[in-house]
């Protein structure tokens, strides 16, 4: 396995923001091809970085022949855009590996969980935009743009069923200008990347109209989505099982499946 951790650090970067790879390198496979690759962003209100939604997920994608890197990025007192630019210079990063990688270029995903899951979707809407071409790419838009989103009970909407504690951290004292830009329901178009999205019904802390208002969009945009509810779980769920939730006294077994569904996504792209 190809195992590094990459500096991201850009401009408003806190700490030190890193990429993390798990890049699959058999030598012996009878036939080795390119494989998918998915960037993951776990969660943490833009406050902290959950680990457990970060190499856990990874491990399950490697498990599947998948690639997977993991972006640790700037969290409050960092504000926006400096997540957005970090998560922008790892895909930049990963595609100009693509060859050396051995990933298939037409299978680079980004999955995000809760927080993590706007910002993969922020790069999902704004990765044309002229600030990311200019300032990440170079120009090259085609760097930029991920081949699908995976969105785990995302944050996305800051209107009436907003987390509003993810604004704050992101925006700081920019909330009240900028937090209709960033309310992604509203930034869908038709070159948003194909989604999944799964959520619960009974989430207490990001409701699950966050991905019905970007499923709806997605569906105005005449975007492939494919969204699951399930009816039970609480927020926060890592992979489902009891070793990556928050809430064991509100784990919901069979939400296990996503990352099966996942998979089953990505092999029809």
């Amino acid at each position: 396995m190809i195992h590094k951790t990459i500096d991201m650090t850009v401009e408003g970067s806190i700490g030190t923001p890193t990429l993390t790879t798990y890049i699959l390198d058999y030598e012996d496979c009878y036939v080795f091809t390119e494989r998918p690759l998915v960037l993951i962003c776990p969660g943490g209100g833009y406050e902290n970085i959950s680990v457990r939604e970060g190499e856990p997920i990874a491990m399950q994608f490697n498990a599947m022949g998948y690639h997977a890197a993991v972006l640790n990025y700037s969290v409050a007192p960092a504000r926006y855009p400096a997540a957005l630019l970090e998560l922008a210079s790892a895909m930049v990063t990963i595609r100009k590996h693509v060859k050396e990688w051995h990933i298939d270029p037409n299978k680079i995903l980004v999955q995000g969980s809760s927080a993590g899951g706007h910002l993969a979707a922020s790069l999902g809407c704004f990765w044309n935009s002229e600030f990311l071409v200019n300032e990440v790419a170079g120009g090259d838009e085609s760097l930029l743009k991920p081949n699908g989103l995976i969105l785990s009970y995302p944050v996305i909407t800051s209107g009436e069923f907003a987390h509003r504690d993810s604004f704050r951290a992101l925006l700081g004292n920019k909330e009240e200008t900028l937090s209709a830009k960033m309310s992604l329901e509203n930034q869908v178009t038709k070159d948003t990347p194909p989604t999944f999205l799964w959520h619960t019904f009974t989430d207490g802390l990001v409701p699950v109209e966050n991905s019905m208002l970007f499923a709806t969009a997605l569906c105005k945009a005449k975007v492939p989505v494919e969204l699951h509810i399930f009816p039970k779980g609480a927020h926060g769920l890592g992979l489902g099982n009891r070793f990556t939730c928050s809430c064991e006294e509100n784990l919901q077994p069979e939400t296990t499946v996503w990352i099966q569904l996942a998979q089953a996504f990505i092999e029809q792209l």
